[in-house]
């Protein structure tokens, strides 16, 4: 006899019992961490923005009493709300670091009265010691009061852009002229080195007519380097003739050289027209101009052209290695348990930390490689323990960065050809070509969205990466580019600036922080788009190809 029990109808089931059958919570669980990364991705870049964008607009200057000291001027950084035993705080960026030995100073806001914004007080961007912040008295040429009052600020709009040139000449001649002249005297020294190697050793006597037609040479070299020397000092000299008479707002007087001024600059006087050229202007210098106070002001050109050039080299030398490879994996190796094993270090070696890498391009590329091509090729610069190519340089952190990134690349190349349909291979088969005409006509070029995208990865992995860099070639302040007018033009053996460690050097090493707070927004925001930028350009390239081979599905 069947029981009542099983005569009832079976329980529908509730509707949260069908949403965790079906799956769909974790549907949104998953929907909601994305939205959540989403989310901080968006606060961070706009954090970067906000803080990079801002950099270069003329905050106004606010002078105010202070109870128990000394008057204050200054632009308004930060409040700080009181907070249990700690009352409120107000931060101000008072410049003149060689004077109070810091540029922000915090102060209990209840001590504060009296804020005003003088239309006579003076920002004045320096190339050395940060801003300063105060009130022209007077301007003096060559030792004599030559204007004060209203006169002293036009005089100086008037002699700083000649004051400045005449420094710039200084420093051109050092650089070029000088340096070139440095580099003729170090040729020379090293021919009576590569004769005395020749001859049997240093040491060793050499043909007498070339050591007195060296020794000629030196000694008109050293001639002529002690002009160019002088003249250098004689501009530095003519460059610091007029200066500017500065008092603080407590009553300190500073004087200041116009070869030193970078701008000077009443932002409180300004209005919205020229504050937005003040901004352009002060944006166009961080593009393309040079750093300085130890990489705290200043442009970060240098550092611009030395990453997009080493993301450049490391992408040349990364595509052919990773698409070759996983060519070779994919339509030639006999698919067994090496091929297993190789695709799995492949795998195991992206996950490598980039630490190891670097130390691995410096023993393997630097000491080893480098090493070598100086012993063979540069026996004198070997001698004297100059090396050329066995030190750090771009071309060794970027094929450093290129065995980082070629994983990347084979996984990308590899799921690309994957993709090729078989119809158009055997197509191509049946209509009589080989293997490696099929290869080369019809599988790689439907492949080539694929393996750009493979780039484009390793492009945006390899741009960003410092580790590696510190130990392979980057360094703070890099004297020249790798590229320049001297043969052979392009110098791959050179040191060079990075964004990425830019940002690690300003951010951690500088003596200031606040001060260099700033800058590393800015830095970072440059380096977001220069990388935005690569990658741009390669998903158009890829998509234009794409469009032109549809069998490709990658």
């Amino acid at each position: 006899m069947t029981s009542p029990a099983l005569l009832q109808p079976a329980r529908a089931p509730t509707r949260i019992a069908q949403l965790f059958r079906r799956g769909d919570h974790l549907l949104w669980i998953s929907g909601g961490a994305l939205g959540l990364a989403v989310l901080l991705i968006t606060g961070l870049l706009l954090l970067v923005v906000l803080n990079g964008l801002t950099f270069f607009w003329p905050f106004p200057l606010t002078a105010v009493d202070r109870a128990g000291g000394p008057p204050l001027l200054g632009v308004l950084t930060a409040t700080q709300p009181a907070h249990k035993a700690t009352p409120a705080q107000t931060q101000f960026r008072v410049g003149n670091r060689e004077l109070y030995n810091f540029d922000f100073i915090w102060v209990p806001t209840a001590q504060l009265s009296n804020y005003r914004a003088p239309d006579d007080a003076v920002e004045v961007e320096r190339q050395e010691n940060g801003d300063f912040l105060g009130f022209l008295q007077r301007l003096e040429v060559g030792g004599r009061v030559a204007a004060t009052g209203p006169a002293a600020w036009d005089q100086l709009l008037a002699l700083q852009p000649g004051a400045r040139d005449l420094a710039a000449q200084a420093t051109t001649l050092q650089r070029d002229e000088i340096g070139a002249l440095n580099a003729r005297i170090q040729d020379a020294k090293l021919r009576l080195v590569s004769a005395q190697l020749a001859a049997g050793g240093l040491g060793s006597p050499i043909d007498p007519a070339l050591a007195a037609t060296v020794t000629a040479d030196l000694a008109a070299l050293q001639a002529r380097y002690e002009t160019l020397r002088a003249r250098a000092e004689a501009l530095a000299v003519e460059s610091v003739a007029a200066q500017a008479v500065f008092t603080t707002i407590d009553g300190k007087e500073k004087k200041i050289a116009l070869a030193s001024v970078v701008r000077a600059f009443k932002p409180n006087a300004m209005g919205f027209g020229r504050k937005i050229g003040h901004y352009l202007g002060r944006a166009a210098e961080f593009v393309y101009g040079e750093p300085r106070e130890s990489n705290t002001e200043g442009g970060v050109f240098p550092a611009i052209f030395g990453t997009v050039m080493m993301t450049l080299i490391m992408s040349i030398v990364v595509t052919p290695f990773g698409v070759v490879a996983a060519f070779y994996l994919r339509e030639y190796a006999r698919q067994g348990l090496i091929v297993r094993l190789v695709r799995i270090a492949i795998n195991n070696l992206a996950g490598v930390p980039s630490i190891v890498f670097g130390v691995f391009g410096l023993g393997f590329f630097i000491y080893f490689i480098g090493g070598g091509i100086d012993r063979a090729f540069f026996p004198a610069q070997t001698a004297l323990h100059v090396p050329t190519f066995g030190t750090g340089g771009i071309l060794w952190a970027s094929l450093t960065l290129a065995l980082l990134t070629v994983p990347v690349v084979i996984v990308a190349t590899e799921e690309s050809i994957a993709a090729v349909s078989r119809g158009a291979r055997e197509g191509s088969l049946a209509l009589g070509a080989s293997k490696f005409q099929t290869i080369l006509h019809i599988v790689l070029p439907a492949s080539v969205p694929g393996i750009l995208t493979g780039v484009i990865l390793a492009m945006a992995r390899g741009a960003g990466e410092v580790a590696p860099l510190m130990i392979t070639g980057v360094v703070k302040l890099a004297p020249g580019l790798p590229v320049d007018g001297t043969f052979p033009f392009v110098h791959l053996d050179r040191k060079f600036m990075h964004l990425g460690f830019h940002i690690y050097d300003v951010g951690f090493q500088s003596p200031n922080i606040e001060a260099a707070k700033p800058m590393v927004y800015a830095t970072t925001l440059l380096l977001i788009a220069i990388v935005v930028f690569l990658n741009l350009f390669a998903i158009l390239l890829r998509d234009r190809i794409r469009r032109k081979y549809h069998t490709g599905a990658f």
